[in-house]
């Protein structure tokens, strides 16, 4: 999947591919947005899944992982050629078992030439989320351990270099595109923070068990399992009245939101079960459960009231976590 020429629908053609490829979440719900916003949202997620990859590849050491995170954040911010960071990134993951990784790496011209194409406000937003998750998750998997992070500081921190970013740059970009939701956001911008932070969070405990098999710990140190459930619940508490500031028109934002904490929700809540019972239970939506969900989003977020009572209902057992 190589398009070396530059053709813009080519390029985007390669954006759509590799998306499905790298993300079958991202896949299904990037594409419920405008056309303008999903290509710069798409792109930004290549960008940041290139960020992961590296960060992720366990044969390097950490010194390599930061050389080559400074070498796609020079490239991204046009400071050097990006062959100069697509050639020493392959050759140090020659060995890395995810292909469609590496295609995307290999074809990293391809998406920084869709950035380009962007308008330049959104490109700045691009650029810094880009510089803030690249430096900040080099400075957490330096010291990462089997212990965890220090404390619930330094929890929301990493969850902010790493998610938390990104809901700031979706506001930005949401902004740029709706003036009526700038206006909603005015003063309320910490929101945003936690519409990210929550989906990390999620992440972190779905995944607690498979970072533990491999040595390696996000989870703050000194608080337990329903103590973090309490802290993601209040984060969704925030992400839903984020969502709620989206004008109804623009539906296709509000159902990517909606989309997005919705499953999060649904995530959470197994993860509360399995709390009580089993703690080797893999915790995973079916693929049944999403499509449902997907198609239940296609009615609620046209509605507060519907989505404020999907949270009330499913995420009543989270409220309770934290005084189990």
């Amino acid at each position: 999947m190589n398009y070396h020429d530059e053709n813009p629908s080519a390029d985007l053609a390669y954006q759509k591919t590799i998306l499905g490829s790298v993300s079958r979440t991202f896949a299904l719900t990037i594409p419920l947005l405008p056309p303008p916003i999903e290509k710069v949202v798409g792109n930004t997620y290549l960008l940041c899944r290139i960020v992961d990859t590296i960060e992720d590849a366990a044969e390097l050491v950490p010194e390599s992982k930061y050389h080559l995170s400074k070498l796609f954040l020079d490239a991204v911010l046009g400071k050097i050629p990006v062959t100069s960071f697509v050639s020493p990134c392959l050759e140090a993951l020659k060995n890395y078992p995810n292909q469609d990784e590496l295609d995307l790496i290999s074809n990293t011209p391809t998406v920084l030439r869709i950035l380009h194409t962007c308008p330049a406000n959104d490109q700045l937003a691009v650029a810094r989320c880009v510089s803030i998750m690249s430096e900040g998750m080099s400075h957490f998997h330096s010291k990462q351990s089997q212990l965890g992070l220090s404390d619930l500081n330094e929890f929301e921190k990493y969850c902010y270099v790493v998610a938390g970013v990104v809901g700031e740059l979706l506001t930005t970009i949401f902004s740029n595109y709706c003036p009526a939701f700038a206006k909603n956001i005015k003063g309320q911008e910490a929101l945003a923070i936690a519409f990210g932070q929550a989906l990390q969070m999620t992440n972190i405990l779905k995944d607690s068990e498979a970072d533990q098999a491999r040595g390696v710990s996000w989870k703050p140190r000194n608080m337990s399992e329903s103590e973090l459930l309490q802290v993601a619940y209040q984060k969704l508490v925030e992400s839903l009245n984020y969502i709620l500031l989206i004008p109804k028109p623009e539906f296709g934002i509000r159902r990517f939101c909606f989309l997005a904490f919705g499953l999060a929700v649904m995530t959470l809540n197994l993860i509360a079960k399995r709390d009580s019972s089993s703690h080797t239970q893999e915790v995973k939506l079916s693929r049944k459960m999403v499509l449902a969900f997907y198609s239940f989003t296609s009615i609620a977020a046209k509605s507060n009231l519907i989505m404020k009572l999907f949270f009330r209902l499913v995420g009543a057992r989270l409220k309770k976590a934290g005084t189990a």
